[in-house]
């Protein structure tokens, strides 16, 4: 019989730290921290194995879990010494989802789950304090109808409001009991009014209510949106926690908290968190109320009055600061803590690795290794590769002029600029069409989650450094200023209002996550210094990658920034980009437009010059590396014009009349010119193309190596080879344009001549092919195209549904498919080993910089991968991951 159920608390621990699959990442923690001995409510876990069953028997409970339930109650009855439903005693529990990998707010939480009209009065009783019972009856059946009864919470929150505006109250906390036992009554209206049942007063109803909820917010559109941005598998589900309830609304020496073992934002070793006296968790997370400071340093350094938890509750925060050393020792990492104080006593709700931003993740790593928690190679691990790219873009430049609205909580770093927007489908569709925006709100919701992510910058008026707003951005790298207490948003009317100013919906804003401050217009921005942590973790990777990491760069900046990244040459130089250049295209048109091979040599000739240039100043940039140069590529039509109103300019540049003009257009018309007339097929027919090409490659090349001493090592690469005649033929061009440069210039440098592998049939044959070909570089992009039978411009319609329906675990064109394409790259490598054993193997699609990808490349045994400039970091530290993972794997 399959077992479901885990208690925790009391000296029991069902499960433990190693349990994440299982029990989801709060539940294995919750009874990790259990059985090391610290103040745990205590417990059962509903493994993540039932999600999946519970969606299978269409969200019905069988009959055995329902005992394993009655079983694990039990076990809180036992320990708390209340029992559940009680009315002269009631045991109230809270009830949390839980997945193994985190998920802040995207999934439905119950807290004070088993208050009714009875139970509220045993409540009031046992506690002394009958304001406290009915202030959670408020907010259960507020959390209840809400998350269960999918009523709308916003007329709950009128109802508070005119609640407190009838007794002139600011406060939720001035609320009186009997102000919230009328309170009470007024939501039960509401709820017998939208649900046309009165609520629930079965505890057990409301439990099972909860459970299917937790359950069910699996598959709620924000989870969804969440599990497709941070590729969590639909597949993992998650688990329910069900845990006593602790009180932190029992007055003033009741209280709950958020707290980081080290400073998310920035990683420096200092206790950080948020605390609200006389409250609930949610109180905190939600952004409802502006929470104090958690420690005397913090709240000095903020210029904020409120007391900090170290100065209004002394012995307990000594008491927390212990376990956050614990905690911090014994995961060996920073923790996100969860905590609760109820009447002087410290229970802990949760811990977990915290999220972070990028810099942050590079000092608590590097810090940690210095410290000796850590080895250096857990260090490297450590550091998410993808959040490598929220440090190497710019930053706002210290010496603009900024005009400074108002300053709010730096709650995400990193700064942007963007058109002002106040609801997250608006962000959405802007940022589609090309806009850059910032998503402005009263607060954030996990609703938000979509405009989050299209936003680059997020801006609140209220929520502390904690809120959702702040964690989600911190996850997903984006700058964000919470709790901006003086902006006023007026979301429907699309403007918001501070010190007699207004900034309406499109106007430029301009937000620094780093500072605070919120700015009107557009502020310049500086390249950012890639050096410090940042320099050392690289060190630590580079020593522990094997793969070699190059950058897709056709221009001396992009080659330069490439460098200056740590690229070790060019795996991907597309020479179609300078055809294109204003000042060149004419003569292309010219090539293009020639009747017959005089007429093309001609314009040829005058490209010569300028082809070989634009070489000079590439392998100036890698003198003494590979520099991989991919010969013309795409279909000829792609240089003339498409417009009738450019067919007369470009007829007049070209000397031809209109009517020719447009014919050889026609003529030069392809169908689907991704299949078509292109790559090596352009060289079989017209040699010419490439002769000149290879020319300016080795003329530039011995150019660069008199001049500067070290010789580049030209790379030429023949695309959409799909025959080993298609590459004997152009090899044969290639060769003879080096031999007769040779000649000419009295230098000989060594070169290679390989192919782009990007078709089907390359791979199936690499073996042939491989008895011309130097090396291969596998076209990611294309090869999944060719492979899939997908257009890669057109799959966006459709490929977030095929992810989302499991068909792809991710869009195949942003991660190697590696069942599919990736079998044939393996068959293709192994093939050409077995012709030419020392062939060089590589790939240059977009996949180079993507971190799965990466890790398949490194088991395939390639030798390189090539990404755009900004993802060589990126590259460089998921290739060292790899390389860690392969010899773990190896050391079993």
């Amino acid at each position: 019989m399959t077992h479901y159920v885990y208690r925790f608390g009391g000296g029991v621990s069902d499960g433990g730290k190693g349990d994440r699959n299982l029990l989801g990442g709060k539940g294995a923690n919750l009874a990790e921290m259990a059985s090391i001995g610290l103040p745990v409510p205590p417990g059962f876990t509903i493994s993540t194995e039932f999600c999946d069953v519970y969606y299978q028997q269409g969200r019905a409970f069988p009959d055995g879990l329902r005992a394993e339930v009655a079983t694990g109650l039990a076990h809180i009855e036992g320990i708390t010494g209340k029992r559940f439903g009680d009315a002269t005693d009631p045991l109230l529990v809270s009830v949390r989802s839980g997945a193994r990998a985190s998920m802040p707010g995207m999934m439905d939480t119950v807290l004070n789950l088993g208050l009714n009209d009875a139970t509220v009065e045993g409540l009031a009783a046992t506690s002394g304090d009958a304001r406290f019972a009915w202030d959670s009856y408020r907010r259960f059946i507020q959390m209840y109808s809400d998350v269960v009864l999918e009523l709308d919470h916003a007329a709950f929150e009128d109802a508070l409001e005119i609640a407190k505006e009838d007794n002139g109250y600011f406060l939720d906390t001035d609320l009186t009991a009997p102000d919230l036992q009328k309170l009470v009554a007024e939501y039960k209206r509401l709820v017998e009014k939208a649900w046309g049942k009165p609520f629930p007063q079965d505890v057990h109803d409301q439990l099972w209510g909860a459970v299917g909820a937790v359950f069910g917010s699996w598959q709620s559109e924000r989870a969804k949106v969440y599990r497709r941005l941070n590729d969590i598998p639909a597949s993992w589900g998650t688990a329910v926690n069900i845990q006593a309830m602790v009180f932190g609304n029992m007055g003033d020496t009741s209280a709950t908290g958020v707290a980081f073992t080290r400073d998310p934002a920035i990683g420096t070793r200092a206790y950080y968190g948020e605390f609200l006296i006389n409250a609930q968790g949610e109180d905190v997370v939600a952004g409802i109320r502006t929470p104090q400071y958690l420690t005397t340093a913090a709240r000095e350094a903020a210029g904020a009055k409120p007391l900090s938890m170290q100065e209004a509750m002394p012995v307990v925060f000594a008491e927390l600061a212990k376990v956050f050393d614990l905690l911090e020792t014994h995961y060996r990492d920073m923790q996100d803590i969860e905590f609760t104080v109820q009447q002087g006593k410290l229970w802990m709700l949760q811990t977990r690795s915290g999220k972070r931003t990028a810099k942050a993740a590079l000092k608590i790593a590097v810090d940690m290794a210095e410290e000796g928690l850590i080895t250096r190679d857990e260090a490297v691990a450590r550091v998410d590769p993808q959040a490598l790219d929220q440090l190497l873009h710019p930053t706002l430049d210290p010496k603009a002029v900024r005009d400074v609205l108002t300053k709010g909580l730096p709650a995400s770093p990193g700064a942007a600029s963007g058109f002002a927007v106040f609801d997250s489908n608006t962000a959405e569709k802007r940022a589609i069409a090309g806009d850059s925006v910032i998503l402005i709100r009263t607060e954030t919701s996990p609703e938000d989650i979509h405009g989050m992510h299209a936003a680059r910058g997020i801006l609140t008026a209220r929520g502390g450094m904690t809120s959702h707003a702040a964690v989600v951005a911190r996850g997903m790298g984006r700058p964000c200023v919470s709790g901006a207490g003086s902006i006023s948003i007026d979301a429907k009317a699309g403007v918001m209002r501070v010190a007699g100013r207004e900034i309406k919906a499109g106007d430029m804003v301009t937000i620094d996550g780093t500072t605070g401050e919120v700015m009107a217009g557009e502020v310049p921005t500086v390249q950012p210094e890639v050096s410090g942590d940042f320099a050392a973790l690289m060190v630590w990777a580079d020593a522990a990658r094997r793969l070699k990491v190059r950058a897709n760069a056709e221009t001396p900046l992009d080659a330069k920034v490439a460098r200056e990244f740590g690229a070790e040459g060019i795996g991907l130089c597309r020479t179609e980009h300078m055809f294109f250049d204003a000042e060149r295209i004419t003569n292309v048109r010219q090539m293009i437009l020639a009747e017959d091979e005089a007429g093309r040599r001609v314009a040829l000739e005058k490209l010569l010059p300028e082809q070989r240039s634009d070489f000079v100043q590439l392998f100036e940039v890698m003198a003494g590396l590979p520099v991989t140069i991919r010969l013309l590529d795409p279909p000829l039509h792609e240089f003339l014009p498409h417009e009738e109103s450019e067919f007369a300019d470009v007829a007049a540049a070209a000397g031809i009349a209109v009517d020719v003009l447009k014919r050889r257009a026609a003529e030069l018309h392809e169908f689907n010119p991704m299949l078509g007339h292109r790559g090596c097929r352009l060289g079989v027919t017209y040699p010419e193309i490439y002769e000149m090409q290879a020319r300016a490659i080795f003329e530039a090349a011995v150019l660069v190596a008199q001049k500067s001493g070290a010789a580049p090592i030209p790379e030429v690469m023949i695309p959409l080879v799909g025959t080993r005649r298609e590459l004997e033929l152009m090899k044969a061009v290639v060769d003879k344009a080096a031999q007769a440069v040779f000649a000419a210039t009295g230098t000989t440098l060594d070169y290679l001549v390989g192919t782009m592998i990007e078709l089907p049939r390359a791979c199936l044959m690499a073996g042939e092919i491989a008895e011309i070909g130097e090396f291969f570089s596998f076209g990611t992009n294309d090869l999944t195209q060719t492979t899939l039978g997908v257009s890669r411009d057109d799959a966006s319609r459709f490929l977030t549904t095929y992810v989302e329906r499991g068909i792809y675990a991710r869009d195949p064109f942003v991660s190697l498919d590696v069942e599919g394409v990736g079998q044939l790259i393996e068959m293709a490598a192994e093939r050409g080993r077995a012709t030419r054993p020392d062939i060089k193997l590589g790939i240059c699609g977009e996949h180079g910089g993507d971190p799965a990808s990466i890790a398949f490349c490194e088991g395939a045994g390639l030798d390189y991968v090539s990404a755009s400039p900004y993802r060589v970091p990126i590259a460089r530290l998921a290739a060292a991951q790899a390389a860690l993972a392969a010899r773990a794997a190896a050391r079993g």
